[in-house]
């Protein structure tokens, strides 16, 4: 069995797509998954499942969510492994001059491609900063994520794929919750 952490887009937000997080983790129990564990009311599950094609796990998702609550609701899921190799590749965490407080993750759903990542320019969007690798968008926000062009909708239109964010404290939590599983 593996471990799987989902990222949910989208959901509980301003009121958005509200969907109650024990209603979700019956979704996922539903669908065959064990040891379902939710932290946070924004669509963050933990869970466990014999099935190791992650993109097959998030399209069974997905479908689900449209099944039983009528949105579209796009859906990443991590091993624990993929999290915790994504954690420590941030290049952010060793710079003392910079607070972890401002750190996300933005999560995509898939690998950019080449001309779409010539769109965006690092340097652009001081002080903001980030740095692309694989699938992993890292996000240094001193203003906070709240004030930054850097969203998950700059990212999608820019790099023409879905993507979400979690701050580096959820993001760690999620790993210690899947590790404690």
């Amino acid at each position: 069995m593996t471990t799987y952490i989902s990222i949910l887009r989208g959901i509980n937000v301003g009121g958005h797509n509200p969907i109650k997080m024990e209603a979700l983790r019956q979704l996922y129990s539903e669908l065959g998954y064990s040891d379902v564990q939710s932290y946070i009311q924004s669509g963050n599950i933990i869970f466990r499942s014999a099935l190791s094609d992650s993109h097959y796990l998030e399209k069974s998702i997905q479908e689900k969510i449209f099944e039983a609550f009528g949105w579209n609701v796009p859906v990443l899921v991590l091993s624990s492994e993929e999290l915790k190799t994504t954690l420590v590749n941030n290049p952010f965490v060793k710079d003392e001059l910079k607070n972890p407080a401002f750190m996300h993750l933005t999560f995509l759903s898939g690998i950019p491609d080449k001309t779409n990542l010539e769109k965006i320019h690092a340097g652009y969007y001081l002080p903001d900063e980030f740095y692309i690798s694989g699938k992993t968008i890292y996000l240094y926000c001193p203003s906070g994520y709240g004030n930054t062009k850097l969203s998950n909708t700059f990212f999608e239109n820019k790099l023409k794929l879905s993507a979400t964010t979690r701050n580096l404290k959820t993001s760690s939590v999620l790993l210690s919750m899947a590790e404690n599983l």
